[in-house]
């Protein structure tokens, strides 16, 4: 099995190239859902998170925008959500890599791979990456967003010109989607894996 890292800064369209590997038959490993999942109504991360930050939880789950309040620009409160979040969704990944043991190519897709020091345990980087303009457009067109969170969220994560550097393919999403398309494809073919479905 060859374990492939999607990775790419917030608004590359790392979710749209995820579905691109998927749609070829790639078993797909989204870390963000499993978040979402776990941080949902009766998910198993709601309690550990509303004793640790107050009130960022309710009937739906954890409250995303009221808890990025409480850990963004707070290094040490970002430092204990994780500490909570990100052994969950270790054990998650565990759990999918044995269910797709025999499948010849499978993708993680983890926002902040070079970030939190996830790269050492995939065998091939994928990285999107679309030009600043592309990316700041698509952010601050999501509900809740402004410049001065795109401007924080961006600081926090390692600049898009480094990680294509480490990247051993990088897809650009800047461009028509058939091109996007196109890339993932021929990285599929390189690898040797998917159906073709």
């Amino acid at each position: 099995m060859t374990i492939v890292g999607l990775t790419g800064s917030i608004g590359m369209g790392k979710s749209t190239v995820a579905k691109m590997f998927a749609d070829e038959g790639v078993p797909v490993f989204d870390a963000d859902a499993v978040v979402h999942r776990l941080q949902g109504p009766e998910g198993a991360l709601v309690a550990g998170i509303e004793a640790h930050f107050p009130g960022t939880t309710g009937q739906e789950g954890v409250d995303r925008t009221a808890l990025a309040e409480a850990v963004l620009g707070e290094p040490e409160a970002l430092l204990r959500l994780e500490a909570l979040i990100h052994p969950a969704v270790a054990r998650e990944r565990e759990a999918f890599l044995a269910e797709h043991v025999r499948a010849p190519l499978v993708l993680l897709d983890i926002p902040l791979l070079f970030e939190k020091g996830g790269w050492d345990k995939v065998d091939t980087i994928v990285v999107v990456s679309a030009p600043a303009e592309v990316q700041r457009a698509r952010v601050l067109v999501r509900p809740g967003m402004t410049e001065e969170k795109f401007d924080r969220i961006v600081a926090l994560q390692t600049p898009d010109a480094e990680k294509r550097v480490r990247a051993d393919f990088v897809v650009p999403t800047g461009g028509p989607l058939d091109e996007t398309r196109a890339a993932v494809r021929a990285i599929i073919a390189c690898l040797g894996g998917g159906t073709g479905r």
